[in-house]
């Protein structure tokens, strides 16, 4: 499902190039699920913003299904992505102008999905919240907002969920419980799962595990 050779990114600093991965190489399986673990600054979300085609690569390929991302201008990874991609952030990255329903009906309407607002509301039930599909963001707690972040990735039917500290912002209790939404909706829907995170417990969840050290991958774990 995901290929990655040679992977290297680089960013121009002070008159020289500041190395932030160097020369990345792994394979990732379709429905699989991997963890990226590493200390702070060891490059694993500029790593995942990689594979995901939000940044581009300075050497190397990734390749996911038969598209090499590579050889996509910034419109068309973006098409790509609204297509085969999902996210879930620590920072859960709703629009608060937009209630509940809304935040996950918007990315099935930017795809012409004819019955978003059902497909919305099946997932936010899903996720325990048919009661607070009106509310807005302001109105829910960290671990409701992270779970309509959960129910607007899956309602797409990506092939491929990231996700980025996505239990960062939460206590231990709310983490654990949305750690079990995330791997129960990744079962039932067989989306290939990749996670950067510095919680053990999900990463122990995981069928793999990539840590990263000083932008080289170090050590691989099953």
């Amino acid at each position: 499902m995901i290929k990655v050779e040679n992977l290297q990114k680089r960013i121009p600093i002070a008159g020289t190039e500041l190395e932030i991965l160097k020369g990345i190489t792994l394979e990732i399986k379709s429905g699989e699920s991997v963890a990226i673990v590493g200390a702070s600054g060891s490059g694993k979300s500029t790593l995942l913003g990689l594979l995901a085609g939000l940044d581009e690569a300075s050497a190397g390929r990734v390749v996911i299904g038969e598209t090499d991302l590579g050889e996509l201008d910034e419109d068309g990874r973006a098409l790509f992505r609204g297509r085969h991609v999902g996210f879930v952030f620590q920072s859960f990255q709703l629009l608060p102008a937009l209630t509940a329903l809304e935040n996950v009906m918007l990315p099935l309407e930017l795809q012409g999905q004819v019955k978003a607002r059902e497909q919305a509301q099946t997932f936010l039930e899903r996720v325990g919240l048919g009661p607070r599909i009106s509310h807005y963001p302001r109105q829910l707690s960290g671990g409701e907002q992270q779970r309509v972040a959960l129910a607007r990735a899956f309602a797409a039917n990506p092939s491929i969920l990231f996700a980025d500290e996505p239990t960062g912002n939460l206590d231990t209790g709310t983490g654990a419980h949305i750690i079990d939404l995330l791997f129960e909706l990744n079962r039932e829907e067989g989306t290939t799962l990749v996670l950067v995170t510095h919680d053990a417990q999900l990463a122990d969840r995981c069928e793999r595990r990539f840590c990263l050290e000083a932008g080289e991958l170090v050590v691989e774990q099953d």
